[in-house]
């Protein structure tokens, strides 16, 4: 399974890197909610990971405009977040993500969470255990 991952923070983005790699998981990353749109038309990754708030387009805008483009509609979406306050949850939904992650994240939750959206869009794949 291919995943984008799109987060301004370079420490999130190595260490979600590292831990979905050793898993079996191929990974892209981009660092701005505009090139997260262009690598998930370009690559049509099998799921992205959005972060919720970046610089120049957050996860809220590429998220609505990844699902209002014919090219990226069916690529599920995780909003991955810091913001947990009352109705964040709902308004990742509302833009289109299929699933939300609180941050810090729980990486058994962010693994279960993959697994339930593939399952929902029958995608196919096999978590590796361990690292």
């Amino acid at each position: 399974m291919h995943i984008l991952i799109v987060d301004d923070d370079q420490d999130n983005r190595t260490i979600l890197t590292t831990r979905l790699q050793r898993r079996g998981f191929k990974i892209s990353t981009a660092k701005t909610g505009i090139e997260g749109l262009m690598l998930a038309l370009q690559l049509k990754p099998d799921l992205i990971l959005m972060d919720m708030s970046m610089p120049e387009l957050h996860g809220w805008g590429a998220t609505a405009q990844l699902k209002a483009s014919p090219q990226t509609r069916a690529i599920p979406v995780i909003a991955i977040t810091a913001y947990n306050l009352a109705g964040d949850r709902q308004r990742c939904l509302a833009v289109g993500c299929d699933a939300y992650v609180e941050k810090p994240i729980d990486f058994a939750y962010l693994l279960s969470t993959i697994q339930l959206v593939a399952d929902r869009h029958k995608l196919a794949f096999e978590i590796k255990l361990g690292g």
